[in-house]
């Protein structure tokens, strides 16, 4: 029984003049999942937008991390099952399928 209790993911672009950094936070709680997503344009203010979601939608979910776990694991076997498809979330935080 793997669970995702916290992931962080940072991107930086050293764009001049206004280099960009964009940060997305989860965290597992008591009733599902925080995601946090800051974004960061130079001198700028940070723009910070948070949401959560349920238990029950994240049910059998993929993070990130869980991901990479379980491609290991098929390439350890050295088998893949055809057409396997995940329900996921990408690194925005958003709702989507994993395809391997």
């Amino acid at each position: 029984q793997l669970e995702t209790l916290e992931q962080e993911e940072q991107e930086c672009l050293e764009l001049r003049p206004h280099p960009t950094e964009k940060t997305t936070h989860i965290a597992s709680h008591e009733h599902g999942m925080t995601v946090t997503r800051t974004l960061q344009e130079g001198e700028a203010e940070p723009q910070c937008h948070s949401f959560c979601y349920s238990r029950a939608t994240l049910r059998a979910r993929l993070l990130e991390g869980a991901s990479l776990l379980l491609l290991r694991v098929l390439a350890r076997r050295q088998t893949m099952p055809p057409d396997l498809v995940f329900p996921a979330i990408n690194n925005e935080g958003d709702l989507c399928t994993s395809s391997y």
